[in-house]
């Protein structure tokens, strides 16, 4: 049986539960269908978007952010299961403890999708697929313990939609698409179109499903015919294709737009999302405009500034398009659900694919 622990609401976005969804679908492909998959999620609100693509889903009606009291209520899911020994918990979130993941344990054998690579956690698998991953801090981090490292780029978990799309870079920027997660509680969005709109060009805004500031945002598409504010969209990837030069916050959408080939720029609003986007930055692979959180005005003026010159330099958007694409190669999702389901062996390993 596997277990996926996370959540999805206007404070943290949606990017959990997709990406988790999207090796879910891979699971269900290698081991026979979605009944032995559970989605166990803090809220309804989390288990009703689980549920609405296709997966079994419980909410535990616990407080996301404290995870430790929530252990008591766990037999909710799990007593309905298999026996113990069958279980694979797959835990995506940053409010873990040790304590936790140790309480996890006992139903099972545990995998955490980790971004930060800060510290070591009991687990018997842990997942960072950022390109920035640092093979030789987690091996430091984990030594000794076991723990089975899937690390790199070769995991992103890209849904097959954005795989092998014809995208071709015009030679004039006519559209552009800005996305910032399905949260954006400060209105990061609606701030950028301020900053770049000019009036000609064609500018659609995707916001997510948990976006508080969808009705004043529908207001300025009203006033302005060129603006499209786009709500719950089941077709990204087409939007993607269309665009010209894209805006977005670090995340799931980046290695989205890589696999598309859409030029982009990209900023961080969390701390869990800065070593991404500054490493997309030194490397030149596409264009970065800071940090959100740490710098609000001074990311806006550089984004300003940096969108003007990407605009007009079409060798620049090219070679971004070039880059981008050598980051995901589609299979890291079926990647990741084989060492899932590869879990219950004794055998455990580093699996590095940066």
């Amino acid at each position: 049986m596997y277990i996926i622990r996370a959540d999805g609401n206007a404070k943290i976005g949606a990017g959990h539960l997709m990406r988790c969804m999207t090796i879910a679908g891979e699971l269900a492909e290698i081991d026979g269908g979605r009944d032995g998959i559970l989605f166990l999620c803090a809220d309804a609100q989390s288990a009703a978007l689980a549920a609405e693509h296709g997966f079994r889903a419980e909410a535990l009606e616990s407080d996301y952010r404290k995870m430790e009291s929530e252990l008591p209520l766990l037999e909710k899911g799990f007593g309905r299961c298999n026996p113990k020994s069958s279980h694979i918990i797959l835990v995506d979130s940053y409010y873990v403890t040790d304590a936790y993941l140790e309480g996890l344990r006992a139903f099972g054998r545990v995998a955490l999708l980790d971004d930060l690579g800060e510290r070591r956690y009991p687990v018997d698998c842990v997942i960072n697929y950022n390109a920035c991953a640092d093979g030789k801090r987690y091996k430091r981090l984990y030594e000794g313990s076991g723990t089975c490292l899937a690390l790199g780029c070769g995991y992103v978990p890209v849904r097959a939609q954005f795989l092998n799309r014809k995208y071709r870079v015009r030679g004039e920027v006519k559209r552009v698409l800005i996305t910032t997660g399905g949260g954006d509680i400060d209105n990061i969005a609606g701030q950028i179109l301020e900053k770049i709109e000019d009036g000609e060009r064609e500018y659609t805004l995707v916001t997510g499903q948990f976006n508080p500031h969808f009705k004043e945002l529908k207001e300025l598409e009203r006033r302005r015919r060129n603006i499209h504010i786009l709500h719950n969209v089941a077709d990204m990837e087409s939007l993607m294709e269309k665009c010209d030069l894209a805006v977005t916050a670090g995340g799931s959408t980046i290695y989205e737009l890589a696999a598309v080939g859409v030029p982009f720029i990209c900023f961080s609003y969390a701390k869990n999302q800065e070593e991404l986007t500054k490493y997309i930055g030194e490397k030149n692979i596409a264009g970065y405009s800071g940090a959100f959180h740490i710098d609000r005005e001074g990311m806006l003026e550089r984004l300003e500034t940096l969108f003007e010159k990407l605009a007009g330099d079409f060798e620049q958007r090219r070679l971004f398009h070039e880059k981008e694409q050598g980051m995901v190669d589609g299979g890291g999702a079926h990647r990741l659900a084989r060492i899932l389901t590869e879990l219950c062996g004794e055998g455990k390993e580093t699996k590095e694919n940066e």
